[in-house]
């Protein structure tokens, strides 16, 4: 746990100590040493309303961002890691065939750095936020396309009275899990919205509100491909025309020279699949 506040009330005026979990045992309650400090209260009065603790997020993404070390994800080595802060990675109408939306933008890592879940998991809520109210929750489809394995960890440092006689500064300074967070490289995608034509505008706009979540640089890439495929406009429309372009969920598969060949069309029986 990190540095917190803890709320007493006197009357009506409350009165905050910056203080940390461990810090607790050393305050000098007329109980004495306590155990739980959000089960029991001093002797003083009060109520369970007045009297609670608060404990801060982690630190600054400067402080994480670099990529210094090799990767080191959750394994049975590396235990005790917390969960990751974005469960969702597609939001929206993810269910919608491949020729519903087919205009898709992305918003692409411009440094390699780490990007912590808390910063994915801010991203999709500030571009799913502006999408529902503008363009209609039915109008979209959003997917984080990075997913946090990397654990950040850190040594935790006492900060009450007489943290001097009691903490080894550097001396065994492997940390303890803190988060997670993904290793972005330059020119990677981080989030891809896919909408149809009229919302192009408002879909750009929700990446524009998104790249203030992230540390570092970040550009906004209309593709050129049909939504969440890998095939241009130009091909796709001239594929569908042609019926050789089968839908596959968001995405769609070319039909190339396999399958019977009662099933082709004459002339058509030896057909490439890249031609």
């Amino acid at each position: 746990m990190r540095l917190g506040f803890q709320t007493f009330r006197f009357g009506n005026a409350p009165l905050y100590i910056r203080t940390d979990a461990l810090s607790l045992h050393f305050l000098g309650f007329p109980e004495g040493r306590i155990a739980d400090p959000v089960l029991k209260l001093p002797q003083w009065g009060g109520n369970t309303d007045d009297f609670h603790i608060l404990f801060t997020s982690i630190g600054p993404a400067r402080c994480y961002r670099q990529i210094k070390n090799k990767p080191y994800p959750k394994s049975r080595y590396c235990r005790g890691v917390p969960d990751s802060k974005i469960r969702i990675y597609d939001v929206g109408m993810k269910k919608k065939g491949v020729d519903e939306f087919p205009f898709c933008v992305h918003l692409v890592s411009w440094e390699k750095e780490n990007v912590s879940s808390e910063a994915l998991e801010a991203a999709r809520i500030a571009c799913n936020k502006y999408m529902t109210k503008f363009a209609g929750k039915d109008a979209f489809h959003l997917r984080v396309r990075v997913h946090p394995f990397h654990v950040l960890r850190i040594n935790k440092m006492l900060s009450c009275a007489g943290a001097d006689r009691l903490q080894t500064g550097m001396r065994g300074a492997f940390g303890k899990p803190q988060g997670t967070c993904a290793r972005v490289a330059i020119g990677q995608v981080l989030l891809s919205v896919r909408c149809k034509d009229t919302n192009s505008q408002h879909a750009q706009e929700a990446l524009r509100r998104a790249k203030f979540k992230f540390p570092g640089r970040q550009k906004i890439i209309v593709s050129r491909k049909w939504g969440f495929t890998k095939y241009s406009r130009a091909d796709y429309l001239k594929w569908k025309s042609e019926n050789r372009i089968m839908s596959d969920g968001v995405n769609a598969k070319l039909l190339g020279c396999h399958g019977p060949l009662a099933q082709r069309q004459p002339g058509r029986a030896f057909l490439d699949a890249v031609a």
